[in-house]
């Protein structure tokens, strides 16, 4: 083809624009007849583009957390507060001397950065990072953003840590758990003083041998007292500013924090706490949150409504019918979590009974009771079975359905048959003491009825009988005589989130109260040596051996596990975060996806 080409080129207007039109006109013979086509072509034309100096950046916007408390009242003294909501904001806006990761469930540094043990395992030395400090917010009113400004008072050091300890050791201030910081050297006698002395306060175990260097010494080894360490115990407090105020100094306009958050000015007073993220805090955060609006009401359930109109991040759940928050848990599967405490619930055993000397009586019945249908009938899906003692959320805790024989109603009736009695029926029959609640009386029937279906036995041979609680601890201790039941109804809170306070405080057979008055063997000697290991991963393998000596298929069984309480809290899709199961919840490791937020709130 032969193409011949005239071109008239027109330009279209000038105009600042990044592209021009072209007309080509085109003048094409093809087989020998002339065609005239006109075509547009796009021509790219550089443009220079001049920024303006005057536009604004873009407006960040903080990520907020939005949650609830139950009840118009907040304790933030580390070393006196019992209040679970309380202890949430201390656990933000105080540093803690280590941190308790709730998602390894292992021991982090905080304003520790590292510590050693001598080789007696007594004394402990924490060398403190140096860029922790105390903070206090600037000005009467917050910048144009909506954050404060905050100003460093001084570095955090040694010596907060110890005033904090001798603090809660001394009589006058009343901490809950000062008797956990026995194990500290001087601590025991010191809360026992009523007049304590200079003199007193000094022989505490605890010394600031320079700015940053801090050193305990304990009464024994134990390794459960790092453990201990990232409790509020230890968190330090202002001293400065308790001497100044008292015990009015929660309530000071320049309080002075130093954690992860500080509080808004004034937030607490006007019942709606508000934390914001403590822009000098030096540690890495695994979270966004620069905000946490905190609402609190006098019932869960306007906390729950403002949850359903997607104003609340996260609700407790509501005082409602065991039917009616079971249709909320259903109707919602992904919103509802589960959240166990540290509390488990058990039958023991008394060793002094001629009925349950005997190991293979105690697992019989251990394995006979299917702890499963226990809580479904029970409690629905309110609790937590266990077949061991050392609930979820425990440091070195063996995974719930790992370690215990459970539920087995074969192996029940072989252990049965190879005691001294052969068969449940020709066993003598033995009390069961329990509380004077309904639900008690409800449990104890169910489990009397697994007896009776799964080994044999009759009913009129297990005889409930219920007391007042305060009698139930009385007549269940080593020295009650002929007061003591063959078995009883009881249940453990922990102290600390460590495998010690469980099997060690709980059950060792001379350094606990042993209301089961167990004779000590291999198990106690494997407990102590746990309690001297420094590395985690060798305890951790110690307390699955003696977790499987006790409750395993050839346990001692010196009690029952039956279930760990807990309760349900709704979330709302856009939040991402792990509960704490002991002390505070952190803040500074939750995730809101905040596009999500704002998207689904505008619907």
């Amino acid at each position: 083809m032969l193409l011949l080409l005239s071109s008239i080129v027109v330009l279209a207007a000038c105009s600042p624009k990044e592209s021009s039109d072209v007309s080509v006109t085109e003048v094409v013979i093809a087989e020998g007849t002339e065609r005239v086509v006109t075509r547009v072509v796009l021509q790219t034309v550089p443009v220079t583009v001049t920024p303006n100096s005057e536009a604004p950046a873009p407006r960040y916007e903080p990520v907020v957390l939005d949650i609830s408390f139950v009840g118009d009242q907040l304790d933030i003294d580390p070393q006196k507060s019992a209040d679970a909501d309380g202890i949430d904001v201390i656990e933000n806006i105080f540093v803690s001397l280590t941190n308790f990761n709730h998602q390894s469930n292992t021991i982090e540094p905080e304003l520790a950065l590292s510590w050693d043990v001598s080789e007696d395992g007594r004394i402990w030395t924490f060398k403190l990072r140096e860029d922790v400090h105390w903070v206090r917010p600037v000005g009467s009113v917050p910048k144009d953003d909506g954050f404060w400004d905050v100003e460093s008072v001084r570095p955090v050091v040694a010596a907060d840590v110890v005033n904090a300890v001798q603090r809660a050791c001394r009589r006058e201030t009343a901490a809950p758990d000062a008797f956990v910081l026995y194990l500290i050297q001087g601590c025991k006698e010191l809360h026992e003083t009523v007049d304590a002395q200079a003199s007193d306060v000094r022989a505490v175990g605890a010394r600031a041998l320079d700015e940053f260097t801090l050193q305990f010494t304990l009464t024994k080894p134990g390794s459960q007292f790092l453990t201990i360490t990232t409790m509020p115990l230890f968190h330090p407090v202002p001293t400065e500013l308790i001497e100044e105020s008292g015990d009015t100094w929660q309530e000071a306009a320049s309080l002075i924090t130093s954690g992860p958050f500080f509080l808004v000015p004034g937030s607490i007073q006007a019942k709606k706490p508000e934390l914001q993220r403590n822009p000098l805090w030096p540690i890495s955060r695994r979270g966004n949150v620069d905000i946490v609006r905190i609402g609190m009401y006098s019932e869960g359930l306007y906390a729950y409504q403002l949850w359903q109109a997607k104003e609340l991040d996260i609700s407790p759940m509501p005082d409602l019918s065991p039917t009616d928050l079971t249709d909320i848990i259903e109707s919602s599967p992904e919103k509802a979590m589960f959240v166990p405490e540290q509390t488990v619930f058990y039958l023991a055993f008394n060793f002094d009974s001629g009925i349950f000397r005997e190991p293979e009586v105690r697992r019989a019945l251990s394995a006979a009771v299917d702890r499963q249908r226990f809580v479904e009938e029970i409690y629905g899906e309110w609790a937590l079975p266990m077949r061991h003692l050392t609930p979820p959320g425990v440091l070195a805790a063996p995974p719930a359905d790992e370690i215990g024989k459970g539920y087995d109603p074969d192996f029940a009736r072989q252990q049965m048959a190879d005691s001294g009695f052969r068969s449940c029926r020709l066993m003598p029959s033995f009390t069961l003491l329990v509380s004077t609640s309904d639900l008690s009386l409800q449990q104890a029937e169910l489990i009397r009825q697994m007896w009776v279906d799964e080994l044999g036995c009759s009913e009129d041979q297990i005889i409930i009988e219920q007391v007042q609680f305060g009698t139930l601890l009385a007549n269940t201790r080593q020295d009650a005589n002929r007061q003591r039941p063959s078995m009883w109804e009881l249940g453990w809170a922990s102290y600390y989130p460590d495998s010690h306070n469980w099997v060690g405080d709980l059950l060792h057979c001379s350094e606990s109260e042993n209301r089961q008055d167990r004779p000590c063997s291999e198990v106690d000697q494997l407990i102590l040596q746990a309690a001297r290991e420094p590395d985690l991963a060798q305890r951790q393998s110690l307390y699955r051996q003696i977790e499987n000596l006790f409750f395993g298929v050839e346990g001692i069984a010196p009690l029952i596990p039956l279930y760990a309480a807990g309760d349900y809290i709704l979330v709302q899709t856009w939040v991402s975060f792990v509960p704490a199961l002991f002390g505070g919840e952190q803040y500074e490791t939750y995730t809101v996806q905040a596009d999500l937020k704002r998207l689904e709130q505008s619907r």
